[in-house]
């Protein structure tokens, strides 16, 4: 799956699965219900996320690939 701007976190849930450590670097801690984080995934971009966070968006795109990475890999 190739990760853009316009990629909503839930595709990326629905991609990689339950990842705590990606969905931290969207800002959404850990939490005991998956559905909760779900929710919150369906709204966001990686390109609003970015700027919520007030991250460059490469470097955010960048930031993201790792965290996927790294989990995809364990």
């Amino acid at each position: 799956m190739e990760i853009t701007k316009d990629t909503r976190v839930s595709d990326i849930l629905k991609e990689y699965g339950d990842i705590a450590d990606v969905m931290e670097v969207f800002g959404v801690q850990r939490v005991g219900r998956y559905s909760l984080r779900a929710f919150l995934a369906k709204a966001l971009t990686v390109q609003t996320a970015a700027r919520i966070h007030r991250v460059p968006l490469d470097e955010f795109l960048s930031i993201l690939d790792r965290a996927v990475q790294s989990s995809h890999n364990n």
